[in-house]
């Protein structure tokens, strides 16, 4: 062979086989995964809130009088790849808008399936349970804490049950999951609470027990039971998005109750988007991917608006936006301020 064509052919050889390795996702012959330790993010899809998912409505309220809506108000989210091949994740990277990150930064490899099972389930009802708050809050509506489910053996296993109403904390009265954690922390692991609950039914029982032991966090008490706030009064929410969303839908979620709570028509017709966590008491806080949700929003869904937490901003701007509006958020009442002003020619705050 010519020594230049046999200097090119074995120079080739590491090439071609990099190549060959990068494209498979198993070892030849075997079930050992070829994967990186990557994940790649990018725009998701949309969910309006004041329209239906599946054949319900994503926001869904019974026992009181709601009001008909206009425009959208869209929830974002971003899609997570991962278990990628290199040449996969290199795909994501040359040829999309997907941000790769360390997986690591998106599922927590120091924690089994079950517990990030656990704890996102906790995350999903938390998120609920302060958009309905926060909701009740600004309407001034008061709010009940109820059961969601209880752990197997834990302390409260077999003494509180799901969809009972807990009212009281040894005496204390409580209106948020919030406060009841707060009453149980304040206790040792071993200390006896008296819980106050109200059945199905509508009867009313104190229960004795012993606090245990969170096995996540060696020391601190832990009562057993997933808790989210509900409307008093015998007023319903409940939310049909089967556990999309999670912390960050906080914001719009909220907004979609008192939309359709309230007589005012927030929206005025406007197709509205955004994102953002949402506490008890009004404050709306930062989330990941938004420069994702932001090109979600304009590219895919046509909002006129998107509303982003006020330490997202210049991520924000990051995002394929176009003409539309993103509007700067620290609070609940602000963005509805905001929304407003935006279709009455007002001022409102921005991230530009």
């Amino acid at each position: 062979m010519n020594p230049r064509k046999r200097t090119l052919t074995y120079g080739a050889i590491p090439v071609v086989a990099l190549a060959v390795l990068a494209s498979l996702d198993h070892v030849p012959g075997t079930d050992i995964p070829l994967t990186v330790p990557y994940a790649a993010e990018g725009p998701g899809p949309t969910y309006d809130v004041l329209s239906e998912f599946a054949g319900k409505p994503v926001v869904e309220i019974t026992g009181t009088p709601t009001h008909e809506t206009t425009g959208s108000l869209d929830m974002t989210t971003v899609v997570v790849r991962h278990n990628m091949s290199l040449a996969q994740t290199m795909g994501r990277w040359l040829f999309t808008d997907d941000t790769i990150v360390p997986i690591d930064a998106v599922f927590p490899q120091d924690k089994t399936e079950e517990e990030i099972q656990e704890i996102n389930r906790q995350a999903f009802v938390d998120s609920e349970s302060a958009a309905v708050v926060a909701a009740m809050n600004y309407l001034k509506h008061p709010t009940e804490v109820e059961v969601v489910s209880v752990s197997a053996d834990s302390a409260a296993d077999g003494q509180i049950h799901p969809g009972e109403v807990v009212r009281a904390i040894d005496g204390t009265k409580v209106a948020t999951p919030e406060q009841a954690r707060e009453i149980v922390q304040s206790h040792k692991v071993g200390d006896e609470v008296t819980v106050t609950v109200r059945s199905e039914q509508g009867e009313q029982q104190e229960k004795n027990i012993t606090l245990g032991e969170n096995s996540r966090r060696e020391g601190e008490p832990l009562l057993g039971i997933v808790m989210r706030a509900i409307p008093g009064d015998n007023v319903d929410v409940d939310f049909h998005l089967e556990d999309v969303g999670g912390p960050s839908a906080g914001l719009i979620f909220t907004l979609g109750v008192v939309e359709k709570l309230s007589e005012e028509d927030i929206n005025a017709s406007l197709n509205v988007a955004g994102t953002g966590t949402i506490s008890a008491d009004g404050s709306v806080g930062p989330i990941g991917g938004i420069q994702h949700k932001v090109t979600a929003a304009h590219r895919d869904a046509g909002a006129e608006v998107f509303l982003a937490p006020e330490a997202n901003c210049a991520e924000a701007l990051k995002g394929d936006h176009g003409d539309m509006e993103i509007i700067k958020v620290t609070d609940l009442a602000g963005a509805i301020s905001a929304l407003e002003a935006y279709h009455t020619g007002g001022d409102y705050p921005t991230c530009g």
